[in-house]
This record gives structure tokens, sequence and C-alpha cells, in this order.
């Protein structure tokens, strides 16, 4: 018997009318997918458990919040410092949204958003406060022409499996 995979037809289904309507609720998702209720919260229980989905909070714009200014902040930090303080310290920024760790000239790649451009210098300016940053490249978003998405995944994630493909993704 070959493992289950990630995401099947039903989970598809669910995942696609969460993103379409994130409101929708338990009740109001197994009556849309004609499926029980108890089917549904346990697919949405082992969806967050295998970290399919990282949570059901609804999803925030800055821009809309008062901060218009994106802006990608790329860190070269000093080689025996750890990451743990670092990340400890920009967790403490509001305006920081996202860290990861990259390759290429720098270590981290920080997501930040401002009021407008002064506000984004003081940003900056605390995201380098702690002496651990030796280097800083910052660039500003001028447009955002493709949004965060996942919605695609859902689709090639069925598609591949070789269990389920073929079948439709429409709820």
């Amino acid at each position: 018997m070959s493992p289950r995979a990630p995401v099947d037809d039903l989970d598809a289904r669910l995942l696609a009318l969460l993103l379409e309507r994130p409101q929708v609720g338990v009740l109001g998702a197994s009556r849309e997918l004609d499926v029980a209720r108890g089917t549904v919260q346990a697919r949405l229980d082992r969806l967050v458990q295998q970290g399919v989905i990282s949570s059901l909070a609804p999803t925030l714009d800055p821009s809309a919040m008062g901060y218009p200014v994106t802006a990608f902040c790329t860190l070269a930090i000093q080689q025996q410092a750890g990451h743990e303080d670092l990340l400890s310290h920009l967790q403490g920024i509001p305006e920081v949204l996202e860290v990861h760790t990259i390759t290429g000239d720098g270590d981290l790649m920080v997501r930040v958003v401002a009021r407008d451009n002064p506000d984004l210098q003081r940003v900056i300016d605390l995201v380098v406060s702690t002496g651990v940053v030796t280097r800083t490249s910052t660039v500003i978003a001028l447009a955002e022409l493709m949004a965060h998405r996942t919605n695609a995944l859902v689709g090639a994630a069925v598609e591949r499996s070789p269990s389920v493909s073929g079948r439709s993704l429409t709820p």
C-alpha cells in the first residue's frame, strides 16, 4: 500500500472552498461539500496537524491597515552570532512580517512594512540596531503584481497524486 497523499480530492475541495470563502465554517463546508460535519472537522484537524494549514486566521492587508510601503531587506550577519537572539529582536518589531534564511550574498531575507519612506528608515534602523548585522540591502516593492497564493498548489498536489488524478476540484 502506497503512503497517503498529503492532499486528496476531498481535501482539495475543502481547501479550495476555504480559500474562496474562509468564513464558511465547518457546518457550511459540510453542506457545500455534501459530507458529514465530523468528516470536515476531522479533515481540518489532520490538515492542521500535518502543517498543510497553519491557521484558520483571517488574512490581513498591511496596506489597508496604514502600512502601504513594503520592503525586502537582505541582512548579512556576524557568522559567530546565533540567529536566535536576532530572531527574537526581529519578532519584537511589529513591522517585520517575515524572516527567512537565504543563500547568496546575505544570510536573512526580511519582509517589512512601513507607513511611508521615513517610517521605513525607522524600521530599518530598528532591524539593524543589535550590532549583529554587518551589512544590509533594502529594496522597496513598487507594486504587487501577484499576491501570495497557494490555490494553484492545491490543484497541483491532487494532479500528482495517482489515486485521485483526473477528479474535479470544484466543490
